[in-house]
């Protein structure tokens, strides 16, 4: 049920032009809130609470967020991932 109703998730934001860069801008023009883009992205799948918990390198963050994109089917883009390994790295970081 959980796999059907994230299908659903992921299929909805797909067609609605803009609805994640609105989302997740932070106000200044189209940059992007890093912190908004990891509890978007990261909650479709698990509890936010579970990467908040950990501690790791930006090495592990970088391996973990990789990870999570290749389990998530096109969720996270490249630039992404890269935006949120960054943000979990200076947020939880070692």
């Amino acid at each position: 049920m959980k796999k059907i109703f994230m299908a659903i998730v992921i299929i909805c934001a797909m067609f609605i032009p803009g609805f994640w860069n609105q989302a997740l801008a932070s106000g200044h023009g189209k940059e992007i809130n890093a912190e908004k883009l990891f509890e978007s992205r990261c909650s479709v799948c698990h509890s936010i609470d579970r990467p908040k918990s950990k501690t790791k390198t930006k090495e592990g963050w970088e391996a973990t967020v990789v990870r999570m994109q290749n389990k998530s089917s096109g969720l996270i883009s490249d630039k992404e991932a890269s935006i949120i390994s960054e943000y979990l790295a200076e947020t939880y970081g070692k």
